[in-house]
């Protein structure tokens, strides 16, 4: 069954390269992304692997854990990890799901058999502090993901999560948001000190609030 937009995630026990987790427990209150990639040993991931790992301090100033899965073992895991290291210059510092049964990938749909009924696509979750399911990307197995995209859609779901606002295309974190339609104009002042562009009577603007 497909996982969607303000789902719980599900939560289980996995084998990973860094130990054993339950999968909630080991999130905790953080924000975390959990992504699939086909297989180990293959071009496109290792180098999104290497570039996840260089990323990995901003997952950390945004409180996000970051975790890997592939329908391989862990033990085939720990071994690419020498690959990454050696391609991309880049110590994988995030745990990496073990899944030879397709247990996990099963329970969150990461196999579309059209695509292959053996390897997982390049899925993406973010998921936030409540456990819910904040965005889901997909990815074909042959087009890498852009990790610096992924970066800046949480920092649009995270302002989004605590402010009455949303974001427009190509956003970026520091440039004006939108103001709710739901607010009234007086609702917006207060909300807004730093004011607000009516641009349309449904399209106001003010400055990126603090976050």
């Amino acid at each position: 069954m497909a996982v969607r937009l303000g789902d719980t995630a599900p939560d289980f026990e996995a084998q990973t390269t860094q130990g054993p987790i339950r999968f909630h427990q080991w999130k905790g209150d953080s924000w975390a992304v959990l992504f699939s990639h086909p297989k180990d040993f293959t071009p496109v991931c290792t180098t999104e692997l290497g570039a996840v790992a260089r990323l990995k301090p901003e997952f950390d100033r945004r409180n996000v854990k970051v975790i890997g899965l592939s329908v391989d073992p862990v033990d085939s895991h720990l071994e690419w990890e020498k690959d990454i290291k050696d391609v991309t210059g880049q110590q994988v510092s995030f745990p990496m799901i073990g899944d030879p049964d397709r247990r996990v990938a099963d329970l969150y749909d990461m196999i579309h058999p059209n695509a292959s009924d053996t390897m997982t696509v390049r899925s993406v979750f973010v998921i936030g502090p409540d456990h819910k399911v904040k965005l889901t990307l997909t990815y074909p197995a042959s087009a890498g993901r852009n990790f610096d995209e992924l970066l800046r859609v949480i920092d649009s779901v995270q302002l989004t999560a605590g402010y009455a606002v949303s974001t427009p295309a190509d956003w970026k974190d520091g440039d004006d948001v939108i103001v709710s339609p739901a607010l009234s104009d007086e609702e917006a002042n207060r909300k807004f000190p730093k004011g607000f562009v009516t641009k349309k009577p449904y399209l106001r603007v003010t400055p990126q609030p603090n976050r």
